[in-house]
């Protein structure tokens, strides 16, 4: 995925996070899986990612990884202090730790594990095993809950495979 550096925009969080859904929806139709991120450094789009495992055949690339490899770069520093990444799903231990590493200190998310379960795309059972809570002292995780606009990502990767699902409460 291409990144370019934009000018500061007024742009709300909730911009930013329906970005990372529109990019996790659109994936869907390019082969990828329902996943999108976009890192934010001062109300500015530093780059942005989905997740590239099928397309791939690459485990690690998921679209928080992809994206903070992009915004490394394009930052021209491992560290990204400062910035925030919006996710379209809770991020897995291995983006999470990658995000602690570069020194984010905030992941905002729209779908939580819970809402990933019914469709096989939870990463809650992955947490268990290795022992991680979301207590995590130096990242601050948030959920934010979307007003969806358009396709849900999770909705539309069950539809385009031919999944029915049964959607937990």
């Amino acid at each position: 995925m291409t990144t370019t550096l934009v000018t500061p925009t007024p742009v709300t969080s909730d911009a930013f996070l329906q970005e990372a859904i529109d990019l996790a929806v659109a994936n869907i139709s390019e082969g990828g899986r329902p996943f999108g991120a976009v890192v934010v450094k001062y109300g500015r789009v530093i780059s942005r990612g989905v997740n590239e495992i099928n397309i791939t055949n690459d485990p690690t690339a998921h679209a928080e990884m992809l994206a903070v490899r992009s915004a490394s770069q394009v930052l021209q520093s491992p560290l990204l202090e400062g910035c925030t990444v919006y996710a379209s799903g809770h991020p897995c231990p291995m983006c999470l730790a990658a995000m602690r590493m570069a020194g984010i200190n905030e992941v905002c998310y729209a779908f939580t594990n819970h809402e990933a379960e019914p469709y096989g795309l939870s990463t809650a059972a992955i947490y268990e095993e290795l022992g991680m809570t979301n207590s995590l002292r130096h990242l601050r995780l948030v959920h934010v809950p979307p007003q969806v606009e358009g396709c849900h990502p999770y909705e539309t990767w069950a539809k385009a495979r031919g999944i029915q699902v049964t959607t937990l409460s």
